[in-house]
């Protein structure tokens, strides 16, 4: 699998959860602490595998518009991680407050998957060739994995 493919596997998952826990209400604080702790943990691994592998090789192979587009997607991801995600996980998951910090950090999600899938990811495929794709989808799987059983 290469890094793209892998990437758009991880947003498929983190967009289907933050689906199943909009779609809860405020009885089910049970399930909405455990689908947060589950995006918490995917928001995590995904977010490790795309700075530490994935942006880098993206932003050596392109210039002056990669450069922006790779501090972007960082700035993006410190909105969630330094913002939006701690304040979510310090709400009581049975209030109406929950449900608006959920919208919030879905919208900011799809956004950020939306940038990345329609530019750059395309930008990527010109860039890196099928085989460099390929190794970077390799290293990534693997401190995916990494993450996410120390995590566990």
């Amino acid at each position: 699998m290469n890094a793209i493919e892998l990437l758009k596997q991880d947003h498929e998952k983190v967009k289907k959860l933050l689906e199943d826990i909009s779609n809860t209400t405020e009885r089910a604080f049970k399930k909405r602490a455990e689908l947060l702790q589950k995006i918490a943990l995917e928001l995590q691994a995904h977010t490790t595998i795309e700075e530490e592998i994935f942006y880098p090789a993206f932003r050596e192979a392109g210039e002056r518009d990669e450069l922006k587009m790779y501090h972007e997607a960082k700035e993006e991801h410190r909105a969630v991680e330094a913002l939006v995600l701690p304040d979510l996980l310090a709400t009581d998951p049975g209030t109406v407050e929950f449900s608006g910090r959920v919208k919030v950090l879905k919208e900011l999600l799809e956004h950020h998957i939306e940038e990345e899938e329609e530019e750059m990811f395309t930008q990527a495929r010109e860039l890196l060739s099928e085989e460099e794709l390929t190794t970077l989808g390799k290293a990534m799987k693997e401190k995916k994995m990494e993450v996410m059983k120390a995590a566990a």
